[in-house]
This record gives structure tokens, sequence and C-alpha cells, in this order.
């Protein structure tokens, strides 16, 4: 099949992203062509591109949230058929590794290799210009059909809308789920959400779901500040400054239970003031993308190991998207998770060189 995609041929020099021609492979066992209704623009795009995620080969077809509608199954194939509507998963999960059987598929085997630059097999579905092409966590949904292997392929309710559907393949759940299951948010905590793009927000919506009290949401831009009350937040600070004061007034000077690092790029300076601003015994998250060869980050370890505080990273909001997704889905539809207002922007390849998209508070984009 020949279609068109966004690609980048040269990841980590920001020369931006060409859509042109591609030819896709039809899908092969264990994989299902998807005729995609929405992509989303994850900031983890724009981390080729700048190189804060680098790749050591090229060219790549970028996107990893998506969601459409199955058009075609390979061989074999009974867990989808065609008409199905499905959300794509940017981590696939197998079922049947170590970490998939404990509960944790977000740490799949197969998902530690989406920036391999080919299918799980070691093949290429997508070519241009007479050679392979990799695709971004196995999909590469700048384009307007996928083949994807069913480890990434989860069906949702045809209700659910599918622009919206696309934001729960990736952004959504790593925010959620950074408050649901990573900091272990209690009844009546205060928590402080550092960044409230397309993630952050989620974050603050996952705070509201396990019922803190408190949840500030820190963001130099007054849009976000803005948005962040209307998805739960309970005060907004424009830096860590003010968020510390606000914290202190809250707590007597105890400090957040929790706090959440949703920023886009995640520099070595945030660290410590969050680290401050935390209880003693309290959690402090990191859910988003440093600079790989980022090492020196200052940070006063005594104080952190004699107040028993815990440091967690988290992927994919620590979520399982086989479940986590359609309860997501399911969430949204019985309008208690906000989406649409996620979205301030749409884009369609009709009308813009773009990937095709609708923006969100993260300025990410979906289709």
């Amino acid at each position: 099949m020949k279609t068109r995609g966004a690609l980048l041929w040269e990841p980590g020099t920001r020369s931006g992203w060409s859509v042109e021609e591609i030819e896709l492979d039809p899908p092969k066992e264990h994989e299902a062509l998807i005729k995609l209704a929405a992509s989303g623009v994850c900031h983890s795009d724009d981390h080729l591109d700048t190189g804060d995620i680098p790749l050591p080969w090229a060219p790549v077809l970028g996107g990893h949230e998506g969601a459409g509608v199955v058009e075609e199954v390979g061989p074999g194939v009974t867990a989808v058929k065609p008409g199905d509507h499905v959300v794509l998963s940017f981590l696939p999960s197998c079922g049947r590794c170590r970490m998939c059987v404990k509960g944790k598929s977000n740490m799949c085997e197969l998902g530690a290799g989406v920036l391999a630059g080919v299918a799980p097999d070691g093949t290429h579905r997508v070519h241009a210009r007479g050679q392979g092409v990799g695709c971004m966590s196995y999909l590469g949904t700048f384009a307007p059909y996928v083949v994807a292997p069913l480890d990434a392929v989860i069906p949702i309710p045809e209700d659910m809308p599918l622009d919206k559907a696309a934001l729960i393949g990736c952004g959504v759940p790593t925010g959620w789920g950074s408050s649901v299951y990573a900091a272990e948010i209690e009844l009546g905590d205060t928590v402080v959400v550092v960044g409230t793009g397309g993630v952050g927000m989620n974050a603050v919506q996952g705070a509201r779901h396990k019922g803190a009290r408190n949840v500030v949401a820190v963001d130099p831009a007054p849009f976000k500040r803005e948005k962040a009350v209307e998805f739960g937040a309970t005060h907004v600070a424009k830096d860590y400054e003010e968020a510390g004061q606000i914290v202190e007034s809250l707590t007597n000077g105890q400090g957040a239970d929790r706090v959440i690092i949703t920023v886009g790029v995640v520099t070595g300076d945030l660290m410590n003031p969050a680290q401050e601003m935390t209880r003693r015994g309290g959690t402090m998250v990191l859910t988003g993308a440093a600079p790989v060869l980022q090492r020196d980050v200052p940070f006063d370890l005594f104080t952190f190991a004699m107040s028993g505080k815990r440091l967690q990273g988290s992927l994919y909001g620590t979520t399982t998207s086989r479940t986590d997704v359609p309860l997501l889905a399911d969430l949204y539809l019985r309008g208690e998770l906000k989406l649409d207002e996620l979205i301030t922007r749409t884009y369609s390849w009709t009308t813009s060189t773009r990937p095709s998209g609708t923006c969100t508070t993260a300025r990410t984009c979906v289709a």
C-alpha cells in the first residue's frame, strides 16, 4: 500500500519532519492493519527531532499515539477482526514475560525494543526512497494507516470517539497513572504536579480521582495554570518558590505528601527543589524524558536518606495498558475523565502539511 507519512531523515538535528510518500507492507502473523482516525503528537516525538532521545538509525516514521478501525488482519489472527475499534498502545505488552505476569506490563521485554528501528521480528513494515523505515514504538502513527503488532492493539467500545481515544494511547495514562499508581496517592493527600502539559494535566486528573485533598499545579504558562483548575487543581503556582509557599501554608510546614514531576524535558536542577517540598516519608515521582547524556544532578542526598523519602521513576504511568486503556475509555464515557478539554485545535492531512492532529494543552496534536 502506498500512502503518506511524516519522516525524520536526520534525527537529533532539529531538521523537522518531511511529509512524503511511503510504502506499507501488509500485516504478517500477529499483526493488524489499522486505518487511523486520529494520531497524537507526543512530546517524545519532538525529542527524536531535538536529540533528547537519540536514535542511532534513520529514517524514522514518527507517531505513537493513535486510534482507528481494524482494516485487515494477518494470517491466523483472531484477537481482533476488521471493523473493530482500537487504541494503539505505545508500549506493547506480550503478556508472557516475567514483568507481564507480575502485573508490570509497562516494563514488558517486548516494549524494551520500541526504539530499535525495526518491527519485533527484526524487519521493516514501512519503506521510503527505496529503503526500510523505522517506526516509532513499532507503530508510526504519523500516517493514515499503521501495521501494528497485536501486542499494541487494544479494542475499545464503538461509542468511544476515536479522536479522543487517540489520547489514551500514551499521554493520558502516563500522567493519570503517575498519580494513581506510581505516586500511590492516598485520600486527603496534598499533591504537587510540576509541569501541566498533556501528561501533567492528566496527573492532576489522577490525583483528583484518588481523593487528594489539595492538588497544586505548577507551570510558568498562565494558560496552563488556568486549565489546571478546570482539570481538578485546587491551587496553582508559576514556579517552585510560589508552590513552596502554598504547600507550607496548606501543610503547616510539613510538606507535600507526593510531588510528581511531569515537565517536557527534565533537567537536573528540577530535582532538589522538588525534594525540599516533599514531607518526611513522602514520595517524589519522576515522569518525563531527560537528556540521555545528562549525569549531573545537584541533590541533597543526606536529607533525602535521613527523611525516608522515596524517588519513583514511572514509565507509561506504571499502567497496564490492556486493562487501563479500556478503563480510561469507560471513565470518559461516564463523564468522569476529561478528554475533550485537552484538545484546543485540530489539523487534517488535507488542510495542512503538518502531521494530522489536534493540539492539546501540551501543544501536541491528534488528527
